[in-house]
């Protein structure tokens, strides 16, 4: 009889194993950490990466520059908004022709997802460098901030298809099953980031260093190569979706398909992104080194967050195959279980940070004010999150269903209706500066947890045709 450390080790190894996958049978537990390990990997290098790049842009010493990575990273939230909306009609669709046990037709509909991708990519991308300087305005950023960071807006801004296909593909791969391939696929671009991160920021031997612009080009030149990598799978690896050059054509009834879902899964990152903007402009207000707090607490976050991501994107996998395979049953049952695991998670995580907060945030600056401020919007922000842990999960799986209406208008409720003016009132009209928007953050995500628990109980997400 094995030992449980021999079990774990046995799951952990079968998790990691690049190999096609039947999620529809078998027991769910099982399913659910074989998808949601690499998953959970895949993420957390991400926001690994968040923290080793402003952990390096600190040392500049240079507080207008981290402002301008914040502000250019509000801007790219927009860009990731798309990205994501793109995303989840991928992994819908491509999930759902996975348990039809249609293949060809999960790597028709995968091919019609990234075409969409570079064309929408490269329109964001031209405005994104022409009108850098006036976004940074908007944003009211001041002259020296302007001076720190003008390329690295543009840069990032300019290239952002990279960083689009990087989302994209890693969609595809998930919603086949694939999540070891995404997984490997963020560890090497962003493993790469973390090694010239040091190099093109502060030179090394004969390369110069090149201060925040070096960030730039060590972030695009990682992620580059994990989209070569990626498309290294899907044209010559063993992943279940497989684009043959002689087969590859349009297919307009499947980007119409792709786009009218998009629309939905897209708006609702949009309508956070464009919330999250009014609060930046709103904590602006307060000075370069609270906002400069702040941004630090939200990468913090991000290192939080990002592997309660990858369990809620296992769950819409699971959700997707489920319901291709004619089990919405067992798609509702994975679900639940998920966001069980997650607020455990992420109960225990917030716990941590909470208690501590000055001495996380006082590794990033010793700046008295920035300090002061990022440890009050982690401790305040975290509070919110163990009940949208709950959330996570259930607005991913509505997205595994193709069901990526419900999310937008939820995501419109809490934080347009509630967030961005609670923000408002409680830090301007009633005088409680950073903390009452940092409050109102904590409990719009309570409400949105709580509204999607009640509507993700009525089962309709089980009808929908994707």
């Amino acid at each position: 009889m094995k030992t449980i450390s021999r079990k774990i080790i046995d799951i952990l190894r079968d998790s990691l194993e690049t190999k096609p996958r039947d999620f529809t049978k078998g027991s769910i537990r099982r399913a659910l950490i074989l998808l949601s390990i690499p998953v959970v990997l895949e993420m957390a290098m991400e926001a690994l990466f968040a923290i080793v790049d402003i952990f390096f842009i600190s040392r500049l010493d240079n507080e207008a520059a981290v402002t301008a990575i914040g502000l250019t990273e509000t801007f790219m939230f927009v860009v990731m908004s798309v990205a994501l909306g793109l995303s989840m009609p991928a992994t819908a669709i491509v999930a759902r022709r996975i348990g039809e046990k249609d293949n060809e037709g999960a790597s028709s509909s995968a091919f019609q997802a990234i075409v969409i991708s570079i064309i929408i990519a490269l329109l964001l991308g031209a405005i994104g460098v022409y009108f850098a300087k006036d976004l940074l305005l908007l944003m009211g950023a001041q002259q020296e901030v302007l001076d720190a960071g003008l390329i690295y807006t543009q840069i990032i801004l300019g290239l952002n298809v990279i960083m689009m296909l990087l989302y994209v593909n890693n969609a595809i791969f998930r919603g086949a099953g694939d999540a070891n391939i995404a997984m490997r696929t963020l560890w090497l671009a962003n493993g790469l980031n973390i090694i010239l991160d040091p190099i093109l920021i502060f030179g090394l031997g004969p390369i110069t260093g090149m201060g925040i612009q070096g960030a730039a080009i060590a972030t695009c030149i990682g992620r580059g190569v994990g989209v070569l990598y990626q498309f290294y799978h899907l044209f010559n690896g063993h992943s279940l979706i497989k684009l043959a050059v002689h087969k590859l054509r349009l297919q307009f009834d499947i980007i119409f398909q792709i786009l009218k879902m998009s629309i939905g899964g897209a708006g609702q990152h949009l309508l956070t992104t464009a919330s999250w903007i009014f609060i930046a402009s709103i904590l602006a207000d307060f000075g370069t080194e609270s906002f400069a707090g702040y941004t630090y607490a939200m990468r913090v976050i991000a290192f939080t967050i990002l592997p309660g991501w990858g369990v809620a994107m296992a769950a819409a996998s699971l959700v997707g195959q489920n319901l291709g395979a004619g089990q919405p049953d067992r798609a509702e049952k994975s679900v639940w279980l998920a966001a069980y695991y997650n607020m455990i998670f992420l109960a225990t995580i917030s716990l941590i940070f909470f208690i501590a907060a000055e001495h996380v945030i006082g590794v990033f600056t010793q700046d008295p004010i920035a300090l002061k401020s990022g440890s009050l919007a982690l401790k305040v922000i975290l509070a919110g999150y163990i009940f949208y842990a709950y959330e996570m999960v259930i607005g991913q799986a509505f997205n595994g269903a193709g069901d990526t209406i419900t999310p937008t208008v939820l995501n419109f409720i809490c934080f347009w209706l509630i967030q961005i003016p609670l923000s408002y009132i409680l830090a301007k009209t009633l005088g409680y500066g950073p903390i009452g928007v940092y409050a109102s953050i904590s409990i719009a995500s309570s409400i949105l947890a709580i509204l999607a628990i009640v509507i993700f109980r009525k089962g309709k997400w089980k009808k929908v045709k994707v």
